[in-house]
């Protein structure tokens, strides 16, 4: 998986900051009661909020930074379904013991995978995002062990497969062996180096200095292109901005 320079993707943070830390501001009662599907896991100072004043990129509304910016958009990122160029891309901030994630891969994801992504409209970008502690760090290193492989999509099926008790051992060291094992990774040697390497964490690093440049503090929170999505919402929810985002990037490119 190809990683994008430091420079770049820090700028493209900056870019985003200002309208997604609106829109955790206007959906602060929620976040502090937990009602609307997310996790609130340990809390993270907010960074400093950037100016972007006369600035990168603007929206096409020309109202604010184009979060879409954020979006890899690599080929053969083996962390991402769908088409490298689809019109609407969806980055999920997750981690693998969070129960709204999971009921979010089990409940919402196929039927966007099945409605929107094999007809070319969606791409799914996952970003590794661990907010409860040491197991969910190591299933998020796993999880990118597993990518090296182009096994990610498999090894993240298994740990959600069903509900789990956080921190109870299931996503040790020895168990996430198993569960690549299980999901089909070739060489299980090289998963294990990969796992405890250094571009392990600088990778997952990268995620987490992405999400709390944007003010994300709980997971599961979604970018739908230009529109961030909080907490496991309804399947309708999702549908409804990858149709809004669908129909707005055919209008701009008739422009």
């Amino acid at each position: 998986m190809s990683i994008t320079p430091e420079p770049a993707r820090r700028r493209r943070i900056v870019l985003a900051t200002a309208v997604l830390a609106l829109a955790l501001v206007v959906s602060a009662v929620l976040l502090t009661t937990g009602e609307d599907g997310r996790s609130s896991g340990e809390k993270k100072p907010s960074p400093t909020q950037s100016s972007t004043s006369g600035t990168g990129a603007k929206s096409p509304s020309g109202q604010g930074p184009d979060l879409r910016q954020l979006a890899r958009r690599e080929a053969h990122d083996s962390m991402a379904k769908g088409r490298h160029d689809a019109p609407v891309v969806l980055i999920e901030y997750a981690d693998f013991q969070c129960p709204f994630c999971g009921r979010f891969a089990r409940e919402t994801e196929p039927q966007l995978i099945r409605d929107y992504v094999r007809n070319g409209t969606l791409r799914i970008e996952w970003r590794n995002f661990p907010v409860f502690g040491q197991e969910s760090e190591q299933a998020a290193l796993a999880s990118w062990a597993a990518g090296r492989q182009k096994k990610f999509w498999d090894f993240h099926r298994l740990l959600y497969s069903q509900p789990r008790e956080r921190n109870s051992g299931t996503f040790a060291k020895e168990s996430l062996i198993d569960f690549a094992r299980r999901a089909g990774v070739p060489d299980l040697k090289r998963f294990r180096r990969d796992m405890d390497s250094s571009s392990a964490r600088k990778a997952l690093a990268r995620d987490r200095e992405e999400g709390y440049g944007l003010g994300v503090t709980s997971t599961p929170a979604f970018l739908v292109n230009n529109t961030p999505i909080l907490g496991a919402q309804s399947t309708r929810t999702f549908e409804n901005a990858i149709k809004k985002a669908a129909r707005k990037a055919g209008k701009e490119t008739t422009r």
